[in-house]
């Protein structure tokens, strides 16, 4: 049986826009801020919550423009653990900003867990243990490890990772054969049925030395980045704003030819839609999730939630998302809840309606 005694740092992203749930979240409130289902603590404390579990070391990037909201939920965080981003500039940046962060007070072997602030799960046992697997494998084998996602149905709004070769026969850690885009539903329905293939939930482990072998290798701008970084002084602002909006997932993961996944086990939902949101929460008997002043009627598979004192009334619909707050309101077909995000972008953009 494999013993799992290796010392851990976790950085937790908590950056976003705030559009896939608008009026919920905002850019000013994005997802992980939010509470789910009626409970206690926002997804970002859940995630602080779990990341606990890992390690006493523990950083939250964020994004100055909610950063106040962050360090508000989590007050026994001192300021030094917070890692601010001037402005968004994709998720290969963040990565680049806490390994500089890192460079200057952590060991340079030490496994990194990087955490997604905004995912709902449950099973916060079976998520400790897998990435204690995780950052185990990546100190025995020197690699960026990944935690992926066993899919429960053929997703079309995810990534995925081909398995190859089982790598460490103790642990079921297996070689990344190669990544896939969000595919169409045929090719979902083929990942799905071989049982080759994970979501790719956007976890992964490696050292600081493993990350920057990794990109010199594969990735020598972001290594440049990172370089330019670390010796940026007091111009750290001026040098972050130039770097190129990219995720990690194309910058680097995508072209690394040795690298680790662990099969997660744990469960997991994205909350990427209100679709998304709405099997998270409590429902009744009709499959609708109402929260606030509301009155409905013959309505059935619906999410409506109104945070005003005016009432809202919804009569004879099935599979719609109504959203009332003070930052607007949404009124949307559920299966068609993932084009939110855009509309969201359009309206924060000119400021008004579209």
């Amino acid at each position: 049986m494999l013993r799992i005694l290796v010392s851990m740092i976790v950085v937790i992203i908590a950056g976003g826009s705030g559009t896939r749930l608008w009026p919920l979240s905002t850019p000013d409130y994005p997802k992980h801020l939010l509470t789910i289902n009626g409970e206690n603590d926002s997804l970002l404390q859940k995630t602080y919550q779990r990341a606990k579990l890992l390690a006493s070391d523990i950083y939250v990037l964020t994004e100055g423009s909610h950063a106040h909201h962050v360090k508000a939920q989590i007050p026994d965080l001192s300021s030094d653990k917070f890692i601010i981003e001037p402005a968004r500039r994709g998720t290969a940046s963040c990565i680049v900003a806490a390994l500089v962060r890192l460079s200057e007070i952590s060991p340079h072997d030490e496994p990194i867990a990087f955490l997604p602030a905004d995912h709902y799960i449950r099973d916060v046992s079976g998520f400790a243990n897998s990435f204690k697997i995780a950052g185990a494998m990546s100190k025995k084998h020197s690699k960026i490890v990944l935690v992926g996602i066993e899919p429960d149905y053929p997703a079309t709004g995810f990534g995925y990772i081909q398995k190859g070769e089982i790598a460490d026969q103790d642990s079921l850690v297996y070689t990344v054969e190669g990544f896939k885009e969000k595919p169409n539903y045929e090719s979902a329905k083929e990942f799905f049925r071989s049982g080759n293939y994970l979501w790719n939930g956007g976890y992964f482990t490696g050292s600081l030395d493993v990350f920057k072998e990794a990109m010199k290798v594969y990735a020598p701008r972001l290594l440049g980045d990172y370089e330019k970084l670390l010796a940026s002084g007091d111009q750290f602002e001026e040098v972050y704003l130039g770097f190129e909006n990219i995720s990690i997932d194309y910058a680097l993961m995508d072209n690394i030819k040795d690298i680790l996944v662990v099969p997660a086990s744990f469960d997991w939902m994205d909350l990427g839609s209100f679709g998304d949101l709405h099997k998270a929460v409590d429902n009744d008997e009709s499959g609708n999730h109402i929260y606030g002043r509301v009155e409905i009627s013959n309505v059935e598979n619906s999410f409506v939630r109104n945070y005003e004192d005016k009432p809202v009334a919804v009569v004879g619909l099935d599979n719609v998302v109504v959203v009332n707050t003070p930052e607007g309101i949404l009124v949307a077909r559920k299966d068609l809840s993932k084009e939110v995000g855009e509309v969201s972008k359009r309206i924060n953009s000119c400021g008004s309606g579209v």
